[in-house]
């Protein structure tokens, strides 16, 4: 008759075969299904880079949110680069990017004219190329351009201008190495120049930024050159150029435009120490951008060039947007 200690050691020794059994089995049926069990898994998964002009600016941040959801939702690979301004670095980047085998280009450019030869590299390498926010200087190697209508928010806010005041003395903060800042400059003045009574005293470039805009602005007031109006390529410098004016006691007596309507201008425009913005909207540029990607890799028409919409945002109807988030 058995002993105790022989039932527990063929017991165990049952239950270990069953167990290899049962391993073996759901091996095989791994194996030689057709169905995989991967979580999240995707064949053929596309690789996506972007190149923004800087990550310092909200607006990038929020454009880059919108697009990496979608990739998230898409189970793709995004890999984002800050070149900071930097026109060489951005070159050096995204030279990165094509090396690490990237199917998408999502790009800013700081310097309008300097990605030919990159871009170029990219098409050679059957790369997608998708330029956000301003142009590039040659558009033969880009699938699809995205950008506000940056031509007409300077308009808009040019019209603005002019119900504002008859005369000015005008100070025009510039980004001449972009083309949208060239553009939101072009259509402000192309708007204002049959004016009479209004004069250019300085143009300033400040890249759009505000740590340059304040301290260029202060070099003019210190030459004692008299303005009374600022209108700025965008808020960035908007919001430098209004703490040069308040450090220096001018509020009351300088008007101030610009284009973004960040919710740092947007709470100046609230407290009367802005006049107005053209209203960009990030969160839709980005959703934009994410759907283009898709449409291309799916090899489905998009229209070469796209221009969203802008608006105006002035003290009147500033509650209708809300000063706590863009748009």
């Amino acid at each position: 008759m058995p002993t105790d200690k022989e039932k527990y050691n063929k017991i165990f020794w049952i239950i270990l075969i069953l167990i290899n059994i049962c391993i073996l089995l759901i091996l095989f049926i791994i194996m030689f299904s057709s169905k995989d069990y991967s979580v999240n898994q995707k064949e053929n998964s596309y690789f996506i880079g972007a190149s923004y002009m800087t990550m310092n600016n909200e607006f990038y941040k929020i454009i880059s949110e919108e697009i990496s959801a979608k990739i998230e939702t898409e189970n793709d690979r995004l890999i984002v680069r800050d070149p900071a301004l930097d026109a060489d670095r951005q070159n050096d980047q995204i030279n990165n990017m094509l090396d690490m085998g990237i199917d998408v280009l999502i790009v800013t450019p700081v310097e309008w004219k300097s990605l030919t030869p990159v871009l170029k590299r990219a098409k050679q390498q059957n790369v997608l190329v998708i330029v956000v926010d301003t142009n590039v200087y040659d558009e033969d190697f880009v699938d699809c351009t995205i950008t506000s209508d940056n031509y007409d928010a300077g308009v808009i806010v040019g019209k603005y201008f002019l119900e504002q005041c008859e005369t000015a003395k005008l100070v025009i903060m510039t980004h001449e190495t972009t083309k949208s800042g060239q553009d939101r400059v072009k259509g402000f003045l192309d708007t204002i120049k049959n004016q009479n009574g209004i004069e250019i005293v300085d143009k300033i470039e400040c890249k759009g930024q505000s740590e340059i805009a304040m301290p260029e602005l202060q070099k003019i007031i210190d030459e004692k050159i008299y303005f009374d109006n600022i209108f700025c390529l965008n808020d960035l410098a908007g919001v430098g150029v209004v703490a040069a004016l308040e450090e220096n006691n001018m509020l009351n007596d300088v008007d101030v435009y610009g284009v973004d309507a960040s919710p740092d201008s947007k709470a100046l425009i609230k407290e009367g120490m802005m006049k107005a913005s053209a209203v960009q909207f990030p969160s839709q540029i980005g959703k934009k951008v994410a759907d283009v990607i898709y449409k291309l890799l799916n090899k489905e028409d998009v229209k070469k060039n796209i221009l969203m919409p802008v608006e105006l945002v002035t003290k009147d109807n500033i509650d209708e947007f809300g000063i706590g988030r863009w748009q």
